[in-house]
């Protein structure tokens, strides 16, 4: 870990030409620009509540908080894994003329994702305030949940992007994969009317650990469980070493398939 973070000093520069170039390239001829950042995850929350109200937004208290943070989430999730997949791909006219540590492509596109990500949480707590939810010293452990989803999103690119170099089809079976993923996630329907089982079933998808860690500090106030604390690091750890892994290991094969 802590070579990488030298690397990561030695090659800023680059690093943050990498990050400028996504975000540029992101909102190229756009008439908003980055006004789309916000506007995205805004026009999807509203089509959810146009859609599902009617279904579970009257028996669920602060209907509109709770998709809102299934959906900012998920969306963080879903921009950091799908172009984290093609950073190899997309900049092997780069790492094929200079000697430059491949994972900076990954993380770069993580940092996109992550700012854009910080720009919907501010109109996300903009959105708690219009709804009447107080803020309290609570709020301040969001810090975990959010440090542990950069990183998970991370490890998820690195193992995405090492296997799209060799198997072109998985960008066809992640978009299915997530697609099922939004459904599995509980974003726009409460568990509590699922058997027991079937709600510690949940627990399995990580995503939904993230996304219901948000909902207990926000909307109900309550701060998640010691062991439920080190299922999250469990699985963000076990994605991210793995991402680490498969880099180490594939390193020099990359060159040979692209």
């Amino acid at each position: 870990m802590r070579n990488k973070i030298s690397t990561l000093k030695k090659y800023q520069f680059l690093f943050e030409e990498l990050v400028k170039r996504d975000f540029k390239k992101k909102y190229k001829r756009t008439v908003l620009g980055m006004a789309w950042s916000v506007l995205s995850p805004l026009l999807t929350l509203l089509v959810m509540m146009l859609v599902f109200t009617q279904f579970f937004g009257r028996t669920t208290p602060h209907y509109t908080i709770y998709v809102f943070a299934g959906n900012i989430i998920y969306n963080y999730f879903y921009e950091a894994s799908s172009q984290g997949m093609q950073s190899l791909t997309s900049n092997a006219h780069i790492f094929t003329k200079i000697n430059v540590p491949k994972y900076l492509f990954t993380i770069s596109k993580n940092v996109q994702a992550l700012i854009n990500f910080g720009l919907t949480i501010i109109v996300f707590f903009i959105f708690c305030l219009f709804d009447h939810i107080p803020f309290t010293p609570k709020f301040f452990l969001l810090v975990y949940p959010v440090c542990l989803l950069v990183f998970f999103c991370i490890g998820v690119g690195l193992i995405l992007s090492a296997l799209f170099v060799f198997f072109k089809d998985i960008q066809y079976l992640w978009s299915v994969f997530m697609r099922l993923l939004m459904y599995l996630s509980a974003i726009f329907y409460t568990i509590t009317s699922f058997p027991e089982s079937t709600q510690r079933a949940f627990l399995v998808n990580p995503l939904f650990l993230f996304i219901n860690y948000f909902r207990e500090i926000v909307i109900y106030s309550r701060i998640p469980t010691l062991g439920y604390h080190l299922l999250m690091l469990a699985d963000t750890a076990l994605l991210f070493l793995l991402g680490c892994r498969m880099y180490k290991k594939y390193n020099t094969e990359f060159l040979y398939y692209l």
